[in-house]
């Protein structure tokens, strides 16, 4: 099957994906700018894919997640999110969307717990899923903070050279951040530590498998939210 290459500009409108209009993006300054970046290689199966939807729109869900929005100076981020693989496999699911209350949390889980599995599965690009989010970011609401939050359970095997990329957005002055899902690579998270993550306050979370991503990506979100620097 051919790859398909999607448009970090491409709206699901079948799943409600509104992307903000750019009057709107460029009059609303937010907290955070978050693209979420989640990984949908080969070694993603279905059911690990349909966890990673689960405890993903659940801890959108969560009420500690929206009040820690509501301490913020402007009280609302902006979130984006896409699925990954190949080096030109990138599908956006979540167009920058605007997260400040209860009704946007709904609406944003909503997308997360409906969603297909609508890209290839193919070999882990971690590094182009980087600069793919990068350019993401380069349409994101005026933020005090940009963050990537990358989630994975394997190691880069082809596409862009991480080292480099991750030098790239942190030079941009973007922070990333790993979900390592340690399931099939042994201290996975050492691996993030040192080639992937980077910028100011970074950090990486680790699951022991896929059943406890739900509790990861929570801790995870909260951590990014709050600015909290725990390591």
């Amino acid at each position: 099957m051919a790859a398909s290459v999607h448009s970090r500009r491409q709206v699901l409108g079948l799943l409600g994906a509104a992307a903000l209009p750019k009057q709107a993006i460029a009059a609303t300054l937010v907290d955070l700018a978050l693209v979420l970046a989640i990984d949908c290689s080969y070694s993603v199966d279905y059911y690990e894919y349909q966890l990673q939807m689960r405890g993903t729109g659940q801890a959108f869900l969560d009420s500690k997640i929206i009040e820690a929005i509501s301490r913020g100076p402007n009280r609302k981020i902006a979130v984006s999110a896409f699925l990954w693989s190949d080096a030109d496999e990138h599908l956006v699911i979540v167009p920058w969307r605007i997260f400040a209350t209860k009704s946007d949390a709904t609406e944003i889980a909503d997308i997360f717990l409906r969603m297909p599995r609508n890209v290839n599965a193919g070999t882990t690009a971690t590094g182009s899923a980087l600069l793919f989010a990068k350019e993401m970011l380069d349409d994101a609401p005026p933020s005090l903070r940009r963050v990537v939050d990358v989630s994975t359970d394997g190691l880069c095997n082809t596409g862009a050279q991480v080292p480099a990329a991750r030098d790239q957005l942190v030079a941009a002055g973007i922070t990333i951040n790993g979900l390592a899902i340690e399931n099939e690579v042994v201290d996975l998270s050492s691996y993030l530590s040192k080639s992937v993550i980077g910028g100011d306050g970074h950090f990486v979370v680790s699951a022991n498998d896929y059943e406890g991503f739900a509790a990861a990506i929570k801790m995870k979100l909260f951590r990014e939210i709050t600015d909290l620097n725990m390591s």
